[in-house]
């Protein structure tokens, strides 16, 4: 059916519950043929509940539904499904229609019943079905999978390889209206960003529950805020929804003092903050986004989160280093010759294609995997903190949150705990009943609050955003940048990235390099490259790669002097700050203010002053070295 056509969707005084909490309460929406929404709220504000509801596997307690009755609905299945079939077999089935007629054509071949054969084959080609394959084929490939993938049963997959399989499926169906529920939560970058140039084609109607906002931002164009029972729709993306919620909440009074706290606090945040960035292309993004922040807060007043990580205890330097490092399973390398020096302050994030080795770097890291070669060594005064998905299935689901905290660290008082634990919004019997029902966002909540709760001078963190939303996810970002430790990131969560590391490493064919490029530059080689690329391709890429190796060493070559003077004036930047934080602890002296040291009060007045006016020049200067750099960089590329 073509989108054209289509009903439209509309919802008339719906109202959903889950066991006795009301979720929607005289709700109404309207969602017209090929609009591409995002589904938001908290988690547990009942996102999945109405696309079951969306989906006919629940009723509603009151209201109704019109213009689904004729429409083709694709989901996400949720469950994971373990069987024999194969994998690209199972995304065939996605595709019923072709599915059946390929089932009926293999019977009709054994049985000899050839009339029939040729009335299918001309069905089939009426359906394109005979393109199906190379679709499913390639859906693969985009997923992360591999071309030996493809007869592996789905049994043989873990649980979010498997739904990622699901995703696919999904994928296949033809469809009118496309239901999709978290679908980044298990993939990588790389395929995140497959996704994301699949669903900007998609020519149905789009409704997608996400958390990640740089993902909405690309394949959305409205939004759909579930709070306090109802729905409210905003035009543009989720970038143009901060800005028109913040707008709204303002012109509330009852939220306005609290909204000037969280504005004064966000502003010193800035003003602190604003120097501490290292590395050209990622420490602009930081600055970029401190500067958005101050605009953004009133969208966010209303977050339960609000927590930092506690500062960490003393500190190696360096905190960790492998020289020279062979890392893998068994006696083969995943990555070879790996030089890495892990020092107090570093901010590191970890880019490459799935399987390029990011989870064995992290856990070679942590020595959970022994090294095959070369060495590991970790100073004596080094915490590592590490976080994966795996933590959330060592929870011990019969405690409390506060009391997994106090095992972790027994003399720890009480109400320090709770205070803790509150800031991830855990309080009351949520903090202290057994954990038994959490969700996934909470178990993941508690998870990275056990990880920074014994103050790590290292933190090693692999996709910590999966079931997060997005109140967390921004306070998670905003402790991460206050944080005064060492961090090792991996995540699809593109806006993280650009905000809590100065530095990008690339893991590619077996190396571990340093990416001078930003996340940006990084998504648009992604984009770029076509998994149907003929071999012959593929060979001439992979014979240029010494000489592409060679011209990157030139243009780092050209580039030196200007990175040079940007860390000179970083350098510059941080001693003003320094002298400016020191001069306002003295102004802050009260028998300053008294008549007899008047003069003395004027000197450090005026040199106020003057350090402000000298900090404020070197950053001019800064942000022009970067804009040359930048230009430069953009020469040599075109070149």
């Amino acid at each position: 059916m073509p989108v054209e056509s289509a009903p439209m969707i509309i919802l008339r005084n719906i109202s959903l519950r889950r066991g006795g909490k009301v979720l929607l309460s005289d709700a109404n929406l309207t969602i017209q043929p090929g609009q591409r929404l995002a589904l938001i709220g908290a988690n547990g504000c009942g996102k999945s509940t109405l696309f079951a509801f969306l989906l006919g596997e629940l009723g509603a307690d009151s209201g109704h539904i019109e213009g689904l009755d004729t429409l083709r609905i694709a989901a996400m299945a949720q469950e994971v499904v373990a069987s024999e079939q194969g994998a690209l077999e199972y995304l065939i089935s996605g595709n019923q229609p072709v599915f059946a007629l390929r089932e009926e054509l293999h019977t009709a071949e054994l049985a000899g019943d050839f009339a029939r054969v040729g009335q299918l084959h001309n069905e089939l080609e009426a359906l394109d079905g005979y393109a199906i394959e190379r679709q499913a084929q390639l859906m693969l490939l985009g997923l992360g999978f591999t071309a030996e993938d493809s007869p592996r049963s789905l049994r043989q997959f873990s649980g979010g390889w498997r739904i990622r399989l699901n995703l696919g499926r999904a994928l296949m169906s033809p469809s009118d209206v496309l239901l999709l529920d978290e679908p980044t939560n298990h993939l990588d970058l790389d395929a995140t960003l497959w996704l994301q140039q699949w669903l900007q084609a998609y020519p149905g109607t789009l409704i997608l529950v996400s958390h990640d906002r740089e993902f909405i931002d690309a394949t959305c164009q409205q939004i759909i805020h579930m709070e306090r029972h109802s729905v409210m729709v905003y035009k543009g993306n989720y970038s143009a929804f901060e800005s028109q919620r913040a707008e709204r909440l303002a012109n509330q009074q009852a939220t306005y003092a609290k909204q000037q706290r969280r504005i004064a606090e966000i502003d010193d945040f800035v003003r602190r903050f604003r120097y501490k960035a290292t590395k050209a292309k990622q420490a602009q993004s930081r600055l970029k986004e401190l500067e958005r922040m101050q605009k953004i807060a009133p969208a966010h007043v209303d977050s339960p989160f609000h927590f930092n990580f506690p500062e960490p205890e003393r500190a190696s330097d360096p905190l960790l280093r492998l020289d020279d490092a062979d890392l893998g399973y068994g006696s083969e390398p995943v990555l070879r010759g790996v030089d890495l020096q892990l020092r107090p302050g570093s901010r590191i994030g970890l880019l490459g294609r799935n399987g390029a080795g990011k989870s064995t770097l992290l856990k070679s890291l942590t020595g959970e995997l022994p090294l095959l070669a070369g060495e590991r060594m970790l100073g004596p005064h080094s915490k590592i903190g590490y976080f994966d998905q795996h933590q959330l299935e060592a929870l011990d689901l019969d405690a409390s949150a506060a009391l997994h905290l106090q095992r972790l660290r027994p003399d720890a008082r009480e109400q320090e705990i709770l205070n803790f634990i509150g800031g991830f919004n855990f309080s009351g019997d949520t903090a202290t009943a057994a954990i038994r029902a959490f969700s996934g966002g909470e178990k993941a909540r508690l998870a990275l609050a056990l990880t920074v709760w014994q103050r790590p001078n290292l933190l090693i963190l692999d996709e910590p955003t999966n079931h997060l939303d997005m109140d967390m996810r921004l306070a998670l970002t905003m402790a991460l940048q206050t944080y005064s430790g060492a961090v090792v990131l991996v995540t699809h969560d593109r806006h993280l990235l650009r905000n809590t590391v100065d530095e990008l490493l690339l893991l590619h064919d077996g190396r571990v390099d340093e990416y001078t490029q930003d996340v940006s530059s990084y998504e648009k080689w992604i984009l770029k490259q076509n998994p149907d690329a003929a071999p012959a391709q593929k060979a001439e890429q992979s014979s240029s790669r010494k000489q592409q190796r060679r011209d990157a060493a030139h243009q780092r070559e050209q580039l030196k002097p200007l990175r040079q003077a940007i860390t000179l004036a970083e350098k510059g930047l941080a001693r003003a700050e320094t002298k400016l934080s020191a001069l306002e602890e003295q102004l802050a002296d009260a028998e300053l203010y008294t008549v007899g040291r008047k003069e003395e009060l004027a000197d450090l007045v005026w040199e106020q002053g003057r350090l402000q006016a000298e900090a404020d020049q070197l950053e001019e200067h800064w942000l022009e070295l970067h804009e040359e750099l930048e230009a430069l960089e953009r020469e040599l590329a075109e070149f």
